[in-house]
């Protein structure tokens, strides 16, 4: 039960934590904004890292690729509004789809069209997106790999990871034959990493459809198409290894990674990786820009404010930055609709606590932050979701989080109304503070927010330079 996953933290211990495990857990969000199955990264990181010792790669180019592996997807967040609103349909089906489709292929890339686009809607309206979505042709598609890509790069780039990482995920969806998006490169212009990383995700979106049989079948109808033909051969040598088709169901990424390469994940580290993936989910709508470094920013200073010790702190603010990672699975046309949701919409939308604390729970470093983020919906009254826990069960941090998110949203653009400005959101909130949420964190938000909002406004304010330039 939720409710009991919440109320009893496991907190991780003492013992170093690995970089590799904190993203093979958080992978898992990357999975499910990209319309995978959980475990999508996972499996492709033991796919890839097997044909890396296959081909004898060096430990250093293995340990970039172990890397690149685990993060491939971290720009995904970043076109699914733009997706949902080209098809007029959910995004991570458009996107998990379109990883059975050959691109190639003009017929399978129109049916993927025509099957995925407005769902639904009347014959004519579906004809005229069907229309509109072929005009756009491979300058719009194009564009959109190059967001997601570019995006997954500075990701990786921001967690601290070497440039051959990055540059392996900014070339996964390039092909052999220069085919590929965002920019054709073709050949040995693809890097060994950009081309190892398109087989690998391929082969495990092919093998769980119809195991080791699906996975080399569709390496050899797209070799020197798609993937690089001595890549091809080496997954193929693998064609009959039982054991190594079975290990990946249940894959342990560790074993793969280079044990004289093992980057550790101290407290910086933690930061790091907690504001970029806060990025990540916040590029999901244009709606959420920067919201959870702004909840983290209003949580931290309430907390000062309050005189919750450094530790407290540091673990508050990264669950405010990381509260919303199950959001990377609702789909953006319930997060960017405009009206009001639908009770199968809400029903959705009220599993993003949930599925922020099964992610954020693989992590052991993350154990307990993950059950501060999963409450940032509870009301002290028991209104809230998603268990409908009451004061008693409410500690300081989670209440102080609570707080954090609804000034914050409140204060943002949102599809259905415009920002309010800071009286406007305190006046709202007054009415419940000590009925919803807790009256000393709303004390201490009423301190804070007025000078957080004017730093965030001067952040957001153009620099005379940057005016004189855009003017010219």
């Amino acid at each position: 039960m939720f409710e009991d996953r919440v109320a009893d933290p496991v907190r991780g211990n003492e013992v170093e934590l690995r970089l590799s495990e904190l993203l093979s857990g958080l992978s898992h969000a990357l999975d499910i904004t990209e319309g995978q199955p959980r475990g999508h990264a996972e499996r492709s990181c033991l796919i890839g890292m097997r044909l890396g010792a296959e081909l004898g790669l060096d430990d250093d180019t293995r340990s970039s690729i172990f890397y690149a592996l685990l993060l491939k997807d971290a720009g995904c967040s970043s076109n699914a509004a733009k997706i949902a609103a080209l098809f007029a349909a959910d995004d991570a089906t458009v996107k998990r789809t379109r990883r059975l489709t050959d691109s190639d292929s003009t017929w399978q890339a129109l049916a993927h069209i025509v099957r995925t686009a407005a769902p639904g809607c009347p014959p004519l309206v579906r004809a005229r997106r069907v229309g509109a979505l072929i005009r756009l042709g491979r300058a719009g598609a194009s564009s959109l790999v190059a967001l997601r890509c570019d995006r997954g790069a500075a990701v990786a780039r921001a967690i601290g990871l070497d440039e051959t990482t990055a540059r392996a995920i900014l070339e996964l969806d390039e092909h052999w034959d220069g085919r590929g998006y965002p920019t054709g490169l073709y050949h040995d212009q693809i890097s060994l990493g950009g081309r190892l990383l398109c087989l690998a995700q391929t082969a495990e979106v092919f093998w769980r459809r119809g195991g080791s049989e699906a996975a080399c079948g569709i390496a050899r109808r797209r070799r020197g198409r798609w993937f690089d033909p001595d890549l091809v051969d080496a997954l193929l040598a693998l064609e009959e290894d039982d054991e190594f088709w079975r290990s990946i169901a249940n894959p342990d990424v560790s074993l793969w990674e280079p044990p004289d390469r093992v980057l550790i994940a101290d407290e910086e580290r933690l930061d790091r990786v907690a504001r970029a993936f806060a990025s990540v989910v916040d590029a999901k709508s244009p709606y959420t820009a920067r919201h959870s470094a702004r909840v983290a920013e209003i949580a931290d200073q309430v907390a000062a404010t309050l005189d919750l010790s450094p530790d407290s702190r540091a673990t508050l603010r990264r669950a405010a930055l990381l509260h919303d990672l199950g959001k990377l699975g609702v789909s953006s046309r319930i997060l960017d609709k405009p009206g009001p949701l639908t009770e199968p919409e809400w029903e959705v939308m009220r599993c993003h606590p949930r599925w922020s604390m099964e992610i954020l729970t693989r992590v052991r470093a993350f154990r307990e932050l993950a059950r501060i983020a999963a409450l940032h919906h509870e009301r002290l009254d028991g209104s809230g979701y998603v268990a409908g826990l009451t004061a008693d069960d409410l500690d300081l941090p989670a209440r102080i989080l609570a707080v954090a998110d609804v000034a914050e949203a409140l204060g943002a653009d949102r599809p259905y109304r415009r920002a309010l400005d800071v009286d406007e959101v305190l006046e709202i909130m007054r009415g419940d503070a000590g009925r919803k949420l807790d009256a000393d964190a709303f004390g201490a938000l009423e301190d804070v927010l007025p000078a957080l909002r004017l730093a965030d406004a001067e952040r957001s304010r153009p620099r005379q330079g940057s005016r004189r330039r855009s003017a010219s």
